[in-house]
């Protein structure tokens, strides 16, 4: 009958396979028992739970710093006290990352200044912390970069650049009215990550109103039919956060 596996053993086993030292998971627990060491797997198991933490933080650096994220919009700076109490609730179950393994979308709608590109900037930030990959744009200037792409002959690559962030949010999509070439380098990243990577957007403007953006209305109806097939839809409806501080002044 095998003795029973020591304390430490799995946990160091897991370990290693994690940092793909596939040799070492199988060798160095039996051997170290075999050879009458079992006391020494505690230490080995602190010590890789160290390497574990480390490579987590390095990993956390580099996905900020290629994420864009502003520094400062953080769940822990966002005012949620005044956000509908459903928003509130989605944002928080958003933060798992869970719903980056279905490729769903997280569309926030509003009018400006109540905090939509703020909560997704947070979302944006939690997931970074768990080691996924994030990008933060502006969509103008995302727009832009693709045009260029698309002027060189390189549009397939920069869209196989963007493939590698599991979430790609879009600040303020529709806020400059889109001519014919910016609106179709928009569907064609909106329908390469269709069902395959989770896209975020932020919109002052109801889906009515997004011919505007594309204007075509069966491009407009092929994209929103993309986005909304697999969402969550956060409706801010609350007032303007910087016309309440202007009031305030003036109350002042």
């Amino acid at each position: 009958m095998n003795p029973r596996p020591p304390a430490h053993a799995e946990q160091i086993t897991t370990l290693l396979r994690s940092f793909k030292l596939t040799t070492a998971a199988e060798e160095l627990v039996p051997r170290l028992v075999t050879d009458g060491h079992e006391p020494a797997l505690a230490t080995i198991a602190e010590v890789l739970d160290l390497e574990a933490e480390a490579r987590h933080a390095r990993r956390v650096a580099r996905l900020r710093r290629a994420s864009k994220l502003s520094v400062g919009k953080t769940f822990e700076t966002l005012d949620d006290k005044r956000l509908p109490r459903p928003v509130v609730r989605k944002l928080r179950e958003l933060q798992a990352g869970d719903f980056l393994d279905e490729a769903i979308n997280v569309l926030a709608f509003g009018l400006p200044g109540v905090g939509k590109s703020h909560a997704l900037a947070a979302l944006g930030h939690a997931l970074v912390e768990q080691g996924r990959s994030v990008l933060w744009t502006p969509t103008y200037s995302l727009i832009q970069e693709l045009l260029a792409a698309k002027r060189d002959l390189e549009l397939p690559r920069k869209l196989r650049r963007l493939d590698n962030f599991e979430f790609v949010i879009l600040d303020d999509i529709g806020y400059v009215k889109q001519s014919a070439e910016e609106a179709e380098v928009l569907f064609t990243l909106l329908a390469e990550r269709y069902e395959r990577r989770s896209t975020a957007l932020t919109s002052n403007l109801v889906f009515s109103e997004w011919d505007r953006i594309f204007n075509n209305k069966m491009a407009t109806s092929a994209a929103i039919d993309r986005l909304v097939h697999h969402s969550v839809i956060l409706e801010f409806n609350v007032s303007s956060y910087r016309t309440e501080k202007a009031k305030g002044r003036k109350k002042g």
